[in-house]
């Protein structure tokens, strides 16, 4: 395969290259015990979750270039530099560097080494304090990795490697870093914000909070998950480029969880037409849409406005917004938001994935226009994405939602074509 350069200049742009992890083994290594560390408030069935994600990952396998986390990893882990410098890292990080789990794993072929980063390496009973440790794991899984979304985003021709919130999934973001330095198919720029800029230590920042609207305009979500510190980073970032550039900042509830995100609450499916959920989005007053305008190495304005839309508006993007959960119930919205209802992943303008499960939001874009079919019926050719001008493509998502994100979060794009607005 050509090597792919990283280009994203919207979240509708034809799809050109998409980075993923199909779930393993480290969701089933979960238990109800150690579930609430991992950030579940669920156990995942990986037997019927599979199947799922199955038809997912065959729509982006009929439609564009996919790549595999664990086969990226495992093709630079055969580079001794590379792998001695990784396992340093991550050892420092979750203060393994006195033990022996770091010399064990030293020892591995990349290919094994590659699958326990991700699926945990179990903790050798070979003395009483670990045999009467409760600790399944001495380097723990990474249940949350199928949500690739998280741990570094695209954003123009760089790839911003985040700062997560919970340091147990920290590991993430040092093999999507390694791997977008070092894999010689990906053409990378990486650039790590608050690590660079922010000296408060209390900057945190996500890939589901960061959309990308235009190339001037980017959507930032603040709340649990990311600070507005680590927004201040993108802000010091984004002084370093020529032009005007715009931050759009939305506020986000800490509770319930299911607001974990920006990308939970807004995603973009067409030129002209916006996912929402309205409670938040539209309705709330209490929390604040703030506009952020950079010019050359100075912020030039920051005010707040009505919400989302408007600050879209006033910089030439008029989108129409279809409701999460339908029209008429706001109990129903909120059930549906809570299933990732408002969580959609865009192929090309007016062509997205999403769940089925969440039957009100979909009979909702079927009103506006979006003719829907189901992944299974495109990935064994049944139909085909082309022969469709608007679509919402649906998987059914009654496992894979228990985890806690949709299809946005089980993508993270790495290549897109420009859009004409």
């Amino acid at each position: 395969m050509e090597p792919i350069a990283i280009d994203v200049r919207s979240e509708i742009g034809k799809l050109n290259g998409v980075i993923v992890h199909v779930p393993g083994p480290e969701v089933e290594n979960m238990t109800p015990e150690n579930a609430a560390r991992a950030l579940y408030s669920d156990i995942l069935n990986l037997a019927i979750a599979l199947p799922e994600y199955n038809n997912f990952i065959g729509v982006l396998k009929k439609y564009t270039n996919v790549f595999e986390v664990k086969d990226l990893l495992h093709d630079i882990l055969k580079n001794n530099h590379v792998k001695n410098e990784m396992l340093q890292k991550i050892c420092q990080y979750e203060k393994h560097d006195q033990d022996d789990v770091c010399r064990m794993v030293q020892e591995l072929d990349p290919e094994i080494l590659a699958r326990q980063l991700i699926e945990g390496v179990e903790m050798q009973k070979d003395n009483l304090t670990r045999f009467l440790d409760n600790e399944r794991f001495c380097m723990h899984p990474l249940p949350n990795f199928f949500f690739t979304r998280d741990a570094s985003f695209s954003v123009g021709n760089e790839v911003m490697i985040s700062k997560m919130a919970n340091s147990v999934r920290e590991r993430e973001t040092m093999i999507m870093e390694a791997i977008f330095n070092y894999h010689p198919i990906l053409q990378a720029k990486t650039v790590n914000p608050v690590n660079l800029y922010d000296k408060t230590k209390k900057g945190t920042i996500e890939g589901g909070d960061v959309i990308v609207a235009r190339e001037d305009i980017i959507l930032v979500g603040t709340g649990d998950r990311t600070t507005t510190q680590g927004i201040d980073s993108l802000i010091e970032h984004f002084k370093t480029k020529p032009g005007v550039q715009h931050i759009i900042v939305q506020e986000l509830p800490f509770k319930p969880e299911s607001f974990i995100h920006l990308d939970m609450v807004f995603t973009f499916l067409d030129q002209d037409k916006c996912m929402i959920f309205e409670p938040l989005i539209i309705d709330a007053t209490k929390y604040l849409t703030i506009h952020i305008t950079i010019d050359g190495e100075k912020v030039v304005s920051i005010k707040e406005e009505k919400n989302i839309l408007a600050a879209l508006r006033s910089l030439g993007m008029d989108l129409e917004p279809i409701r999460c959960g339908g029209n008429d119930d706001v109990f129903v919205m909120e059930r549906e938001q809570w299933q990732s209802g408002a969580n959609f992943f865009t192929l090309e303008p007016g062509k997205f994935i999403g769940y089925a499960r969440n039957v009100n939001t979909i009979e909702n874009l079927n009103k506006h226009g979006f003719e829907v079919v189901r992944a299974r019926d495109i990935v064994s050719d049944k139909v085909k994405i082309e022969d469709y001008k608007k679509l919402v493509i649906t998987i059914e998502g009654n496992e894979l939602s228990r985890g806690g994100g949709g299809a946005r979060c089980m993508t993270m794009p790495i290549s897109r074509q420009q859009v004409t607005w």
